[in-house]
């Protein structure tokens, strides 16, 4: 669809993230007319851990081998094979991965995986295209850009566009829960000694249990080094998260040595990730939610790539049955929420409250991390963790 068409579409995505590129990328052989638009320009910075669960290149290799082949071959990265998960006693366990999994800055996969729907799908995107407002009615959706131009009309609304969601600010307000919230910081560094470009770490520490400290290479010896911690906890012990961070690097046993002689590349900077993990509105007429928007970031590991692209795939599953019955209420759109529930929400909620049971018990983690070194054992445990 050129840029002079008509401003209306059968669909419109807000957010190009992973979330709202997947959901395209679902979307190919529909024959909806379909915009996915995004306040950036891409390629663009996004603040993350940077690393990209199996989980979501599994769900891409579920829409097209081709799309997953590619994708690796134009993503720089650091394929990661082992993590390393440091206890508060200095105890240590390393985890195998099985699917495939790597870590990359964001401004990279994020730019590839748009590209992926610039190539394989007619979906309009419109970048540089910041929303003001959105609103429904009985018979459509509208979206009102912030430069005043003229509004987007669909018959749906997909809210793809991450922690801080216009759409659902304007259309499922909630307070913020501190308690499903969590807040980090990051930076990338280079020549911190001892890493190994295949191998991601996490470093759990006894003040700071509800939350962890990370380490992972994203290749070209660049790591993506970062700290975050449960709102509600960073709230309660006034904890700053930069000069925390600063003071994890200089002062810890292990790391201090390790980043002495290391190069900081980029100021730290913070985001806010808000967690799965209870039951909350999705939905309602002509709109759904995705990714971070829906709040399904993993309450235990912190990632949420890899939910946002399952999410994105079920609403375009969605999409397609709304549009087969021409029922575009509350009520059919619910039908979404519950498979959200159902793969990904039910997870969460275990996740949640094993972080939980985990936040003032260090001695559980430091045991844990012991135990985990017979194989049969740490089965079990990379089972209950996911």
């Amino acid at each position: 669809m050129s840029a002079a068409a008509a401003p209306h579409y059968d669909v419109i995505l807000i957010g190009a993230g992973p979330a709202g590129a997947a959901c395209a990328l679902a979307l190919r052989h529909s024959g909806l007319r379909v915009a996915l638009v995004d306040k950036a320009r891409f390629p663009r910075d996004k603040v993350c851990g940077d690393a990209i669960p199996g989980p979501a290149l599994k769900a891409l290799r579920r829409l097209s081998e081709d799309f997953y082949q590619e994708l690796r071959a134009r993503t720089p990265r650091a394929d990661t094979q082992i993590s390393r998960l440091v206890a508060p006693d200095g105890g240590q366990a390393r985890v195998q991965w099985q699917l495939p999994t790597f870590s990359s800055p964001r401004l990279h996969f994020d730019h590839h995986l748009l590209n992926l729907v610039r190539r394989h799908t007619a979906t309009h995107i419109l970048e540089n295209y910041a929303v003001r407002d959105v609103h429904t009615t009985t018979d459509h959706a509208t979206v009102v850009p912030a430069d005043g131009s003229t509004p987007l009309t669909a018959a749906l609304i997909i809210g793809c566009d991450g922690a801080n969601s216009v759409v659902a600010r304007k259309l499922l307000p909630r307070p913020l829960d501190r308690r499903y919230h969590c807040a980090a910081v990051r930076a990338y560094y280079r020549g911190i000694a001892g890493t190994d470009e295949h191998r991601t770490e996490f470093f759990f520490l006894k003040e700071y249990l509800a939350g962890y400290l990370w380490i992972f290479p994203v290749g070209d010896g660049t790591c993506n080094v970062g700290f975050g911690m449960v709102s509600d906890q960073i709230a309660a012990a006034q904890v700053n998260l930069k000069d925390t961070m600063l003071a994890l690097l200089a002062q810890h046993p292990e790391l201090a040595p390790r980043f002495a002689g290391a190069e900081q590349l980029t100021p730290i900077v913070g985001f806010g990730l808000p967690l799965g993990g209870t039951p909350r509105p999705l939905t309602g007429p002509r709109f759904l939610l995705c990714g971070d928007a829906a709040a399904l970031i993993d309450p235990l590991q912190g990632h949420g790539i890899d939910t946002a692209m399952q999410s994105g795939i079920l609403a375009a599953a969605q999409v397609e049955r709304c549009f087969r019955a021409q029922n575009f209420s509350a009520e059919y759109l619910r039908h979404y929420e519950q498979q959200v529930q159902a793969q990904i929400g039910r997870r969460l909620a275990r996740s949640y409250r094993l972080m939980r049971f985990l936040a003032d018990k260090p001695w559980v983690v430091n045991v844990g991390c012991r135990l985990a070194r017979q194989p049969l054992i740490k089965k079990w445990l990379l089972k209950l963790v996911g």
